[in-house]
């Protein structure tokens, strides 16, 4: 059956109104908040105040926004690069797990008994979780390269294929004993807790005002990524290419790059730096590999590439954003006894308004006669 319209794509979309969507979503998205408050028979400016005020109203609440930020805005910019070169990378979730997969089996390795590496071992850590996230992006570009594997679904798989990693590296099986798992941890199914030379640098070291925070130096990695990724994508040749490849995929091969280089330079930057997210993860707020580990960053960090509309700075903004709504959901959790899924209604709402605001500003809608 026909529809009684037809969405014609734009000639040449408004830049302004382009840069006007986030902003026009996120107040679409905080009045529909407002209805579903109003709905659920709860005090709307309670409400408000707690989901959106109470997590900026001291040091504490902002470290913890920040928090979790940090990872979401690493693993965007990785998807922001990959998606501006039409290459759909979906699994960042499986690459944020192996990198802290990694990061674990180097402290395992390097960091117990009598002759621990304790000066190095942190930064190794860092390093090899970002190369396992990149690797674990690669072999998705090697299937795509070399047997044409469509990467939404071959990056998917491979999340519960890490996940299973992450299981067996805590659980092990029947007849293996779990590489990772803590010695003498009476079978939980986690690493044993990680020494002080394996942890990131906290603020409360250097500051006192930081005292009873969890904020670590790692977000100053974050901070670093936002401008090189900026620079990456709009300074260099590379950059360019992927922006042709992801806009003109004819006219990238007219003029002779190599699509193949593209494919596996997008997975592999946007692995390494879901990598160094649970790398990060892993060495600061947790201090260990739990089996229960299931952060779902890295498909969140989907919500913020795109509402960051692909640009490094809007990542960044889109994942305070984000981490704002989730530190929102457990603050009405514990102050007014919603449920926790509040958050994740809210970001739905959010993609909701963003793809149908997407498809105003880039298409038309003409009646059929």
């Amino acid at each position: 059956m026909l529809l009684p319209f037809q969405l014609i794509p734009r000639a040449e979309p408004s830049r302004r109104i382009q840069l006007l969507v986030p902003i026009v979503v996120t107040a679409a998205t905080l009045l529909a908040g407002l209805l579903v408050f109003m709905a659920l028979g709860v005090d709307a400016g309670s409400a408000f105040h707690a989901y959106f005020i109470a997590p900026l109203s001291s040091l504490y609440s902002i470290s913890e926004l920040l928090l979790k930020a940090l990872p979401l805005c690493l693993v965007g910019l990785g998807l922001g690069i990959a998606y501006r070169a039409n290459v759909w990378n979906i699994g960042a979730e499986g690459q944020l797990i192996m990198g802290g997969v990694a990061a674990t089996w180097v402290m395992a390795r390097f960091g117990v008994g009598d002759g621990a590496l304790t000066d190095g071992l942190l930064p190794l850590m860092i390093l090899v979780g970002t190369l396992a996230g990149a690797a674990w992006g690669g072999l998705a570009a090697w299937m795509k390269t070399r047997f044409n594997a469509n990467e939404i679904l071959t990056t998917l798989m491979l999340v519960y294929v890490a996940q299973s990693i992450l299981q067996y590296a805590l659980v092990g099986t029947v007849d293996t004993p779990a590489p990772l798992q803590d010695p003498e941890g009476t079978g939980f199914p986690q690493s044993q807790l990680f020494p002080p030379f394996a942890l990131m640098l906290q603020f409360h070291q250097f500051f006192d005002a930081f005292v009873g925070t969890r904020l670590h130096v790692g977000v100053f990695l974050m901070l670093i990524a936002v401008p090189l990724v900026w620079l990456f994508t709009a300074k260099s040749f590379a950059g360019f290419q992927m922006k042709v490849a992801g806009l003109a995929p004819l006219a990238a091969n007219y003029a002779g790059f190599k699509t193949t280089r593209l494919i596996w330079l997008a997975l592999l930057v946007s692995g390494g730096l879901a990598g160094l997210a649970g790398a990060l993860e892993v060495t600061g707020p947790i201090g260990q590999l739990q089996d229960s580990w299931r952060p779902g960053y890295g498909f969140t960090a989907i919500i913020v590439a795109f509402l960051g509309r692909l640009h490094p700075v809007g990542i960044l903004l889109g994942a305070l954003l984000m981490a704002l709504l989730t530190l929102g959901g457990e603050a009405l959790q514990m102050s007014m006894s919603l449920p926790q899924s509040v958050s994740s209604l809210f970001q739905g709402l959010l993609l909701l308004f963003l793809l149908a605001a997407d498809v105003w500003v880039n298409y038309r809608v003409v009646w059929r006669r």
